[in-house]
């Protein structure tokens, strides 16, 4: 089974998610800018991003502030976002199980593969963060999704874009191919996403399906 991380690697939304929230904090009074928001916390679930901030601010954000963004960040969605550069060639021809594990919460997965009409690969086989107690670098979510297909997490590869992604993956026992072809991918991701344990990396995702098989030893 292939299970795919959303952001960053089916649809180009991290530029466009850190602007959102970096806006939102900054109206919120606290100065994170979107290379701040990038740098710090790419790949990770909202909620553990917002307990952070406060943490380190020392107060609190707004009461319905995570209502606020998860807002914007939709309706922007619908209007500007676009899949990543041959996502569809890539799902089209990889054959086998397949599923979402993103970080983001389950109505940002759904909007986020509809607008891109990329969805009809892996209805309803999506899953969210927000289903499990801990998430990205944890291991938790992608071990939930193997437990949900009924699939050894021995026979899994992981594809993902962040460092905390493919930290869990390995942690999940799975294979992971890291990928490097989002707008937002700086140059040196690729040695980031190694570091952490990626097996094999890609920028383009018409090389996915050759390493894919490549893993599988076929």
């Amino acid at each position: 089974m292939v299970i795919f991380d959303c952001n960053g690697v089916l649809v180009e939304s991290e530029q466009l998610a850190t602007a959102i929230v970096s806006q939102e904090f900054m109206r919120a009074g606290f100065n994170l800018t979107p290379e701040v928001v990038a740098r710090y916390f790419t790949g990770r679930r909202p909620a553990d991003m917002f307990a952070e901030v406060e943490l380190a601010a020392g107060r609190k954000l707004p009461p319905n502030f995570a209502a606020t963004v998860t807002g914007a960040t939709l309706r922007r969605f619908r209007q500007e976002l676009r899949p990543t550069p041959h996502a569809a060639y890539a799902l089209t021809w990889l054959r086998g199980p397949k599923c979402v594990a993103s970080s983001s919460s389950i109505d940002r997965i759904r909007v986020s593969l509809e607008c891109t009409d990329l969805i009809r690969f892996f209805e309803p086989y999506l899953f969210s963060a927000g289903d499990v107690v801990r998430g990205k670098p944890s291991p938790d979510l992608f071990l939930h999704a193997a437990s949900r297909m009924k699939v050894n997490p021995r026979d899994c590869i992981v594809v993902e874009d962040s460092t905390v992604g493919v930290t869990a993956g390995v942690a999940a026992g799975m294979s992971v191919i890291g990928f490097v072809g989002g707008r937002h991918a700086a140059g040196n991701l690729s040695d980031q996403l190694r570091a952490a344990g990626a097996r094999m990396v890609i920028a383009d995702l018409r090389a996915l399906k050759g390493a894919v098989l490549e893993l599988r030893g076929w």
